[in-house]
């Protein structure tokens, strides 16, 4: 083992020892011998759950709410110490200063350098079957990829590390050169990943996360004819059905469900959702209608907060609306109107409580792609393609049955702009608090104009990227910054 990889594998123990949060089982990490951790299989699988664990990055919470949601026009934020750092994303006067962008930045590149570990040192593994490097070449490019895919979406091109022989200073890849090789390794590992089902350990790459993800790629690229393809590869591959239950969908009990594809497995004795603690109104105690009792849950001074007009978006028998808290019994005994009783102070419960939550831990997981998103995803892309048609319709109205609304028809949209101004609300009924809404608004060119029609004086273009965190700047000369930052 040259220096170059002892050093890069003893930083990597030191991380593991000191933070991991890993996806997947823990592992007697008291085992692992930094002399031969490359030179074996098990070693090389510890490597492999870094990797996994770093694609959680420290908060979950912070993908939902600063990434996504809080810079969006569906929730908001008061109260409680985060709101110093709220008010920059909802006003949008973020900056590169800002802790959760070093974080986030820091965490791909943690495990994009993971999985350059893990293929620059496979073949000194001794007796390793064909088949089983095959496959940890497969996750470990699957891994890099996904996190290459998030930097880009947040950030734009960043420096393409693929072996950790690259010199510390890099500059920014090419806008070609980086979708080139996001897509190039996607479509690669499809053949070696294993089948829905067949992974090792829940949470782990299958060729169905592998061909969901492509498909998200595409769509957020706006390359509509490889997402409509991709998407109906996904659908193509009779693995996945939308969840019978929209209210039930993201509870703890129904975790790895038929509707699950690409997932963020959480618990609250290890990586956890601690986003319930700010959605919780203050003196939470009771939802009597859905029989939610509070014995144990934290409730922090941080409140996460839904708009009224989106809540008045809904028709009343949408069950989409079910999981939104508008009336609660606090520690008085008191019933509490949210809806009335002060502007945009309704709550999101799509993350259902966890009956054995850990104080603001709790054990929901988080899906990153699910079939829902496929469906519409295609819906999209065909739009874009064609303009509304049958086809298009009907795989909007199969996500619209389950939330028992009334099936769409090609006659109620004229125009290609008519039925992406539908597909954009549709997606806000269906995900609202999964983390995708920035996301979305971009690529369908809404964001900066929403965020000024509810009066944000500092939205502009150049804001649909965030900034390169100035600490990666300060680490690496040749990095540029965003235009506009």
């Amino acid at each position: 083992m040259n220096t170059k990889h002892f050093i890069a594998v003893m930083i990597l123990l030191c991380s593991i020892f000191a933070s991991c949060e890993s996806l997947l089982e823990e592992q007697p990490y008291s085992e692992l011998d930094p002399g031969d951790v490359l030179t074996t299989t098990n070693g090389i699988e510890k490597v492999l759950v870094s990797a996994y664990g770093n694609m959680v990055w420290n908060n979950v919470k912070f993908r939902l709410t600063r990434f996504e949601e809080w810079p969006a026009d569906l929730s908001w934020q008061t109260g409680g110490v985060e709101n110093r750092t709220a008010l920059t994303i909802i006003n949008w006067t973020w900056d590169a200063s800002q802790d959760h962008f070093i974080g986030a930045y820091n965490r791909h590149y943690e495990a994009i350098r993971d999985a350059n570990i893990i293929l620059g040192n496979l073949d000194l593994v001794a007796g390793i079957a064909d088949e089983k490097k095959a496959s940890l070449t497969a996750e470990a490019r699957f891994i890099r990829a996904w996190a290459y895919y998030r930097l880009y979406i947040y950030f734009g091109t960043t420096p393409l590390r693929v072996s950790i022989d690259d010199p510390a200073e890099m500059p920014r890849a090419g806008e070609e050169e980086m979708l080139q090789f996001i897509e190039s390794e996607l479509l690669a590992v499809v053949p070696d990943l294993p089948d829905p089902g067949s992974e090792a350990h829940y949470g782990r790459a299958t060729s169905g996360g592998a061909r969901a993800l492509l498909a998200k790629f595409y769509l957020n690229t706006k390359q509509w004819e490889k997402a409509a393809k991709a998407c109906q590869d996904v659908i193509s591959m009779d693995k996945y059905r939308l969840f019978p239950s929209f209210e039930d969908l993201l509870k703890v009990e129904n975790d790895g469900n038929s509707e699950t594809i690409l997932v963020i497995p959480l618990s609250p004795d290890g990586p956890a959702l601690n986003y319930m603690e700010g959605a919780f109104p203050p003196g939470f105690v009771a939802w009597p209608e859905k029989n939610v009792v509070n014995t144990s849950w934290e409730n922090h001074g941080t409140q996460h907060r839904l708009r009224e007009s989106f809540y008045n978006s809904f028709v009343p028998e949408d069950k989409r609306r079910g999981p939104i808290l508008t009336t609660y019994v606090n520690e008085q005994g008191a019933t509490v109107d949210l809806l009335n009783g002060a502007e945009d102070n309704i709550r999101s419960f799509r993350f259902w409580p966890d009956i054995n939550a850990q104080g603001n831990r709790h054990g929901n997981d988080l899906p990153e792609i699910r079939y829902a998103d496929i469906l519409l995803a295609r819906a999209e892309a065909l739009n874009e393609l064609n303009g509304p048609d049958e086809t298009a319709i009907n795989l909007i109205n199969q996500v619209r049955e389950r939330a028992g609304v009334p099936n769409l028809s090609v006659t109620d949209f004229t125009t290609k702009a008519a039925l992406r101004d539908h597909i954009a609300q549709e997606r806000a009924w269906e995900f609202y608090e999964e983390g995708h809404r920035r996301t979305d608004l971009i690529r369908m060119g809404k964001f900066v104009e929403f965020a000024r029609k509810r009066g944000v004086e500092n939205a502009e273009e150049y804001r649909t990227l965030y900034p390169i965190p100035q600490a990666a700047l300060d680490a690496n000369p040749l990095l540029k910054q965003n235009p506009g930052y």
